[in-house]
C-alpha cells in the first residue's frame, strides 16, 4: 500500500512552518534593527538571532532590505491598528480624540523603544526603508486630514488646507518623536503627550476655522 504524504512535520503543514519561519526572522530583524541598528544589522546576524539557517532566510526575503521594510510594515500595521481602536472608543470632542490617537501612537512606539527606533531613526540609514517610510507617513497625514474632515463634516477635497495640516502635523510629531527618543528633549512621557495633544488641537482647529472662513469668502463671492 502506497503511503500518501500530508506535508506535516510535527502537526503542522509546509505553509504553517515558513510562516513560523518567518515570524522568527521578522523578530530578529525588530531585535538587530531597533537595539543595534541598521548599519550593524546582516543576514547572518538575523540567522544567528532566528536560529535559522540563510536557506530559510532567502526563503521568505529577497534581501535584508525586504526584511527591514517587513519589520516596518509589522511596526506600523500594528500603531495604525492601535490608533484606530483608540478613535474607535473615544469621546467625539476633538481634543479627547486627539489625546486618544496620540496616547495610542506614542504608546505602540516607545513600550518597546525597538519600535520607535525601527519606525523613525534607522529608516534613515536604509533607502528602501526610508521610501516606505515616506509613504507611511503620506498615509498618517491622511488620517488626520480624514479625521479633522469628518469631525467638522468638511468636504473632502474642498479646501487643501486640511491636508497641508495633516502633513504638517504628522510630519511635526515625528519629529519630536526622533528627538525625544534620542535624548534630545528631555520631558516625560506624559508631558510630551500633553504637549503634543495641546498642539495637535490648536493646529488643527485653527486650519478648519481657516477652511471655513475661505469657504464662506467664496460662496460670497459667487
Amino acid at each position: 500500500m502506497s503511503r500518501v504524504s500530508t506535508g506535516k512535520y510535527g502537526g503542522r503543514s509546509a505553509a504553517q512552518r515558513r510562516a513560523e519561519r518567518r515570524e522568527r526572522f521578522l523578530d530578529a530583524g525588530l531585535e538587530l534593527i531597533g537595539s543595534r541598528g541598521w548599519s550593524a544589522t546582516t543576514v547572518r546576524g538575523v540567522c544567528v538571532e532566528a536560529g535559522l539557517t540563510s536557506r530559510f532566510f532567502y526563503e521568505s526575503f529577497d534581501n535584508l532590505d525586504a526584511l527591514a521594510v517587513a519589520v516596518f510594515d509589522r511596526v506600523a500595521e500594528d500603531a495604525t491598528e492601535r490608533v484606530l481602536r483608540a478613535l474607535a472608543a473615544a469621546p467625539a470632542d476633538t481634543e479627547s480624540r486627539v489625546r486618544a490617537a496620540i496616547e495610542a501612537l506614542v504608546g505602540a512606539l516607545t513600550d518597546d523603544p525597538r519600535n520607535g527606533r525601527v519606525a523613525f531613526i534607522e529608516a534613515f540609514g536604509c533607502e528602501a526603508l526610508l521610501q516606505r517610510r515616506q509613504a507611511t507617513m503620506g498615509r498618517f497625514a491622511r488620517l488626520i486630514a480624514d479625521q479633522a474632515r469628518s469631525a467638522v463634516e468638511l468636504p473632502a477635497g474642498e479646501d487643501p488646507l486640511i491636508d497641508l495640516t495633516g502633513r504638517l502635523l504628522a510630519g511635526g510629531l515625528a519629529e519630536l518623536l526622533i528627538a525625544w527618543l534620542q535624548g534630545e528633549i528631555e520631558i516625560g512621557r506624559e508631558r510630551l503627550i500633553d504637549d503634543c495633544v495641546a498642539l495637535f488641537t490648536a493646529t488643527a482647529k485653527s486650519a478648519v476655522v481657516l477652511a471655513r472662513t475661505r469657504r464662506q469668502r467664496v460662496a460670497r463671492e459667487r
